[in-house]
């Protein structure tokens, strides 16, 4: 797009919000509805076009694709867990959607869950970064040699549980190979159990994850994950679901940091005693609405997992307050407070190349959090489909229109820096897997989630959300 074209967009887009106000759409008609769905299902197509695209012939989808060049784009070298667990979920969504036959999802399955059991692992966990190509532990990294000092990631291995367990309850007969792959995963090893006498120490929550490459467990990160409303409570669900991890685990987690220690303003709240855990049920306030925070401020912190664990539903006044005021949040940011005309921060690429964290600083406990320094990044959007749909699909549908975000065959782009028109050349198998489940959810509701809604989930995750009370 050239600079004129671009800025007439972005002047026009601004116009209008100024004219309307965030919030002054009018409700869709049954025809707008029903073209929304249309448009949204053929995005679905090309993202998981992109998902295919970046599956290798061992079966593992890659960390990205150049969707810039013409012709076959290459897969990274690089895959991780959370790849991978990317493509499963977003073939099982295909299926569920008819964009593919159920032999052909079983086929491209089953060659994934056969590459998965060749990846080396230790204590029952998948390293962080593998070769997609065949399947060896990355040591090196690829674009630049330096040298990768294998990790177990606590998030990532959620990631690639969550979709093994999805591709499980879509293929009973991947169920007893899927079993066998999980029966050593004992989230326990990431656990450090509660110390009343030093909760510092023991804080009763989950490393980031281990250096195994030492004697016993390895060399822990030296940070646990504290804060629950970020995506790695999906790996705390999963532990809590299976029995690994204590249900009071859920309450060490923090709602907000207490007063007096760092972070990006001073909750307000109160202290309550739940299940014999005393919690700080503290909030922050954002242009008058009170939420829960991120660590950092961006949008797949917040809505990744309910993607999956449907926790507005289990805990409307709670989690599903906080999940509708968080959106609210992103989309003053980029349209009022900084005038973008376009809204929707989370990491991704960087549109001149590279990647880091996008985000809304003031709705993250951390003090020098993410900011959204003009980048918008698709993929926010699709996480916002169950709190605003019109809007979103408003917002997509500009930044495809005025500055060229959409590609007609893999998808949207990873990111564009609306200041400027510049457009990534990547997409990326994390976002696009996001892309892929929301879409997912939003056309077949509970598609991705019903193995999350019985067994361990049902009996302890759930009373968990429903004894939820935020300070919101």
């Amino acid at each position: 797009m050239n600079r004129r074209r671009f800025l007439t967009a972005a002047t026009t887009a601004a116009a209008a919000v100024c004219a309307t106000g965030p919030t002054a759409l009018a409700a869709p008609s049954s025809r707008a509805r029903a073209s929304d769905a249309a448009r949204l299902r053929i995005w679905f197509e090309a993202t998981y076009r992109s998902i295919i695209a970046m599956t290798t012939d061992l079966g593992l989808t890659a960390d990205k694709i150049d969707a810039s060049r013409p012709g076959a784009p290459v897969p990274s070298r690089q895959t991780s867990p959370t790849n991978i667990g990317c493509g499963l979920w977003s073939t099982v969504a295909a299926a569920g959607l008819g964009v593919i036959s159920a032999s052909l999802m079983h086929d491209r399955l089953a060659r994934t869950v056969a590459a998965v059991e060749r990846l080396e692992r230790a204590h029952g966990f998948w390293f962080n970064w593998y070769d997609a190509h065949d399947g060896s532990v990355l040591t090196t990294w690829p674009e630049s040699g330096d040298p990768v000092r294998p990790f177990l990631s606590t998030v990532d291995n959620a990631w690639l549980v969550t979709g093994l367990t999805i591709a499980a309850d879509a293929d009973p007969a991947l169920r007893p190979r899927v079993a066998r792959l999980l029966g050593g995963a004992d989230w326990s090893y990431f656990h450090t159990p509660y110390d009343p006498a030093d909760p510092v120490a023991g804080p009763g929550q989950l490393r980031g994850g281990y250096w195994p490459d030492k004697p016993g467990k390895g060399e822990p990160t030296g940070f646990h994950y504290g804060a629950l409303n970020t995506e790695p409570r999906m790996a705390s669900y999963l532990g809590m679901a299976d029995g690994s991890l204590p249900t009071d685990h859920y309450w060490h987690l923090y709602r907000t940091l207490p007063p007096g220690m760092g972070q990006e303003q001073e909750p307000a709240g109160t202290y309550v005693t739940v299940d014999g855990v005393r919690v700080w049920q503290g909030h922050y306030t954002h242009r008058g609405r009170k939420l829960i925070p991120t660590w950092g401020g961006s949008m797949f912190e917040a809505l990744m997992v309910p993607l999956f664990v449907p926790e507005a539903e289990w805990s409307p006044h709670s989690w599903g307050a906080t999940h509708e005021r968080y959106v609210r949040s992103q989309i003053d940011h980029g349209l009022i407070e900084e005038q973008y005309g376009y809204w929707g921060f989370s990491p991704a690429s960087v549109p001149q190349g590279g990647y880091r964290e996008y985000g809304v600083d003031a709705i993250g406990m951390q003090e020098d959090g993410y900011h959204s320094l003009g980048v918008v990044t698709p993929h926010a959007s699709f996480l916002a489909l169950p709190q605003a749909p019109g809007e979103a699909v408003a917002n997509l549908d500009a930044l495809a229109r005025n500055l060229g975000a959409y590609d007609d065959r893999y998808g949207f782009r990873d990111s564009v820096d609306v200041t400027t028109g510049r457009v990534s050349d990547f997409v990326l198998a994390l976002d696009q897997g996001m892309i892929a489940a929301a879409l997912a959810q939003h056309l077949r509701p509970g598609l991705l989630q019903r193995p999350f809604r019985t067994g361990g989930f049902r009996a302890r995750v759930r009373p968990l959300l429903a004894k939820e009370r935020f300070s919101i």
